[in-house]
């Protein structure tokens, strides 16, 4: 099955064509620089049309209809001619729901679909999209996200006129996920789709957040970016990376037991570092009252020693680099580890606190 896409250039349109690659569909891309040709040969072959090509920054106000209404009318044109009563996914914009030029061409060209769909039988769906961020976004075009995503990973200032000002998102997968959800079951008739979920929030919340995910780098502290609106953004900042930025350095602690190196530091859920030893080495010798730790040997050979500061009970196990065991340490109890190997020992710890050193939960007692 052929799909054609128009704007295929574009930013949702370059996501989609990869999409549709990884998928093995054969899809037609149409840009801004396809002649009449090419348009006929394209849509003479099309099985399914994503209609995603439009202006929404124009230099004059006129050229919101050659971009918008002009295309539309080209597609319907052409496929009515040739008989080709194909399915139509058109990327419309919650601006067709406002008095603004833009909104007008918009909602013409929807006008326009409903009308060949209500003529031929085709089935159409309209999505009316907010504002789309993602990868592959062009700063100070496409989105304002993508200019701060810009900016910031190269140092540069972002203008914020109102950060209290609201401001609606969905991702750029998000997007694709829903189109290709319409090519896989394109429902009959005409109407309109979703894609989303949609986020609500603020020009200074998504303006804090970027600036926030460049200075992680130097404090170490990655705020929640798992799920959601923190993820699709950290996701969207990091892709505007060049490539000499793609690796930073973080503080190295060298003494004579070894090195110590903190990696990632979470605001709710801990830190996580790693130190060597050399053979014969040992660490640690303290305990704690409610500061816990996991340690996963990656090289080396390692004794953990235990002993609980009331009872005296004591408690040893070793493990080494390969067997994917944790060991934890347990509060109230003094704790050590000693490299009891021939070669450097590798550790990897988690902490489920930021290091405090007014309050480091940290007492000295030989085990």
């Amino acid at each position: 099955m052929a799909v054609v896409i128009t704007g295929a250039n574009g930013f949702i349109g370059r996501n989609l064509m990869m999409r549709l690659r990884e998928r093995g569909v054969e899809a037609i891309g149409l840009g801004s620089d396809s002649d009449e040709t090419s348009w006929r040969e394209a849509l003479g072959k099309a099985a399914f049309v994503f209609h995603l090509a439009g202006v929404n920054r124009p230099v004059r106000d006129e050229d919101f209809l050659a971009g918008n209404v002009g295309t539309m009318d080209r597609l319907t044109a052409i496929l009515k001619a040739a008989g080709r009563h194909v399915p139509i996914v058109y990327a419309s914009s919650t601006q067709a729901e406002r008095d603004n030029a833009y909104g007008h061409s918009k909602r013409e060209g929807e006008t326009i679909l409903l009308r060949h769909a209500q003529e031929t039988g085709a089935p159409v769906r309209i999505l009316r999209l907010t504002n789309v961020f993602g990868k592959w976004a062009r700063p100070n075009y496409n989105s304002a996200v993508a200019t701060f995503c810009h900016n910031v990973a190269r140092g540069l200032p972002i203008t914020v006129n109102d950060e209290h000002a609201p401001l609606q998102l969905v991702h750029v997968d998000d997007v694709c996920t829903a189109l290709l959800d319409l090519l896989d079951d394109m429902p009959s008739g005409a109407g309109f789709a979703e894609a989303g979920p949609v986020y609500d929030t603020t020009v200074g919340t998504v303006a804090a957040a970027i600036s926030g995910y460049a200075a992680s780098r130097a404090t170490l502290v990655t705020d929640r970016v798992g799920e959601g609106l923190p993820r699709a953004l950290y996701s969207t900042y990091l892709s505007y990376l060049e490539p000499e930025d793609f690796a930073y350095d973080v503080p190295r602690h060298a003494d004579t037991r070894g090195v110590f190196v903190e990696m990632l530091k979470t605001p709710d859920c801990g830190q996580f570092s790693y130190f060597t030893a050399g053979p014969g080495v040992t660490r640690g010798e303290h305990y704690h009252h409610t500061k816990t730790e996991k340690f996963l040997v990656l090289t080396g050979k390692a004794h953990f020693g235990f002993r609980h500061i009331l009872t005296n009970q004591e408690h040893e196990i070793v493990t080494e680099g390969g067997d994917g065991r944790i060991v934890e340490t347990i509060p109230g109890w003094t704790h050590n580890i000693t490299n009891i190997g021939d070669a450097e020992m590798v550790v990897m710890l988690w902490a489920n606190e930021i290091f405090d050193r007014v309050r480091p939960d940290t007492v000295a007692e030989k085990v």
